[in-house]
């Protein structure tokens, strides 16, 4: 029985034909390569699992090649060719930077940099996470980096470029890797079920696709475990209950849930959710997801970037036609804050239900209008109601009041001078009792006094 080999492995690409979602990089490289303009540095960033170091390695292969074909695929047989598929190349090396990132690692190098290749045109030294070497390594590598001999060329890989000194980044090309696509992986996944002849449903693919995160090595890695666990028949619900993955049938019936403004539903479906061992915030997070593509769906000129197995396309759409703009819009403000703030909430269960109740309400059917207030009903017939009687006259004023009414109001002096007539006027209009008992007013004006300690003196 021959040893199992890991799908990562065992379907390594070997040109840069087979490499998988790096069209733009691979297309460069193959054309710097026939047009001979190769850099003597370059530098590979970009995600883990999407093909840097893999790129790296076709490229040392095939510049090394002695009988290279026109359409730039290796021949096999030749002498640099088969050192390298045996593991003993004297032209291509490769420094794991994680273990090896003193200086005097990197001393090292630089000495064998200085003999030239035995076999081949070049030699290619790949520098695999770069990140990891100290600043004095970098420091030590600066020099050889920017005036290596003609036949050396370096291929440095990383996941973490914001860690590589500038002056680094300014010596190399550079190229950034993307994530795979979902739709990119799940056909790989297919044909690689196909050679290993098992019978794999396309939503279960593509369910392991999504998972994957964009690596094409985690998603063969979870190939090999579902199969591990379902056989020769790799089926969606034995990948969605594998994996963790809530169903789309959940994130569909919450949304005409909360459309319909039918808030008891969608809280039971949730509670549902739950009780089937799902985390709430997996819940939030792909809801938010499920109305992102709901939006896509809206027009068709953004349908291209709705990432889902082709079987669920038509329903998408449908009900994206049926859901509110608005509320897919406001609905997802609302959701990435559940998602801010989910991990500091005390009950996060609460969160999420207090997030669905906000969602409901956006949608939910205008309440009747309220009674007209009494003030504002047609008042009754004047002429059909019985007549009041007419108030009676109000009596006169007090002669002081009327007095100090009928007086004219003199202006103020310029320098604020008050005539003591106006205090007292001004005293009667808003003081009722004193214009009613004019005799009870006391003077509010200084009288003269001999005494010289006091020269005024108030009246008791």
């Amino acid at each position: 029985m021959e040893p199992f080999i890991v799908s990562a492995r065992k379907y390594r690409p070997e040109t840069f034909d087979t490499v998988v979602g790096q069209e733009a990089v691979t297309a460069t490289l193959m054309n710097a390569i026939r047009t001979k303009h190769l850099a003597s540095a370059f530098l590979f960033t970009g995600p883990r699992g999407v093909g840097k170091t893999t790129c790296a390695r076709i490229l040392a292969r095939t510049i090394n090649c002695e009988n290279l074909n026109a359409d730039l695929t290796t021949c096999g047989t030749c002498a640099p060719c088969k050192t390298f598929q045996e593991g003993h190349s004297l032209s291509i090396f490769e420094l794991d930077a994680a273990s090896n990132n003193s200086v005097d690692d990197i001393r090292n190098l630089i000495l064998q940099v200085s003999i030239a290749p035995q076999v081949g045109e070049k030699k290619v030294y790949i520098i695999d996470e770069v990140h990891m070497l100290s600043s004095a390594a970098f420091n030590a590598f600066l020099k050889t980096l920017e005036e290596p001999p003609p036949y050396a060329i370096f291929i440095l890989a990383t996941t973490e470029k914001h860690k590589i000194l500038p002056t680094i980044l300014s010596r190399c090309q550079v190229f950034d890797f993307r994530r795979i696509g979902i739709v990119d992986i799940a056909r790989h996944l297919a044909g690689i079920a196909k050679n290993e002849g098992i019978e794999a449903e396309p939503q279960a693919l593509h369910l392991i696709a999504q998972k994957a995160d964009g690596g094409l090595r985690d998603a063969l890695s979870i190939f090999d475990q579902l199969v591990s666990f379902a056989g020769r028949r790799l089926t969606y619900q034995t990948a969605r209950a594998n994996l963790n993955v809530l169903d789309h049938e959940h994130y569909f019936t919450i949304t005409d849930n909360l459309a319909q403004g039918d808030l008891p539903a969608a809280l039971l479906e949730f509670n549902t959710i739950l009780q089937n061992g799902f985390d709430g915030h997996l819940f939030v997070t792909g809801l938010a997801r499920h109305f992102r593509d709901l939006l896509v769906s809206q027009d068709a000129r953004t349908l291209p970037l709705l990432e889902v197995s082709e079987d669920l396309v038509a329903r998408y759409g449908e009900q994206a036609q049926a859901t509110p703009r608005d509320l897919l819009l406001r609905g997802l403000d609302r959701l990435a804050q559940c998602d801010a703030q989910y991990k500091q909430s005390k009950e996060p269960r609460m969160l999420v239900e207090l997030t669905l109740m906000q969602l409901c309400r956006l949608n939910a059917p205008a309440a009747p209008a309220a009674e007209a207030p009494l003030a504002e009903k047609k008042s009754p017939d004047v002429s059909s109601a019985p007549q009041k009687p007419a108030p009676a006259p109000a009596a006169p004023a007090p002669p002081l009041a009327a007095a100090v009414a009928a007086e004219p109001k003199p202006s103020p002096a310029a320098d604020g001078y008050v005539p003591k007539r106006r205090l007292v006027r001004d005293h009667v209009s808003i003081n009722p009792v004193a214009a009613a008992q004019p005799h009870l007013l006391k003077p509010l004006w200084p009288i003269p006094t001999k005494d010289p300690r006091c020269p005024v003196q108030p009246r008791r």
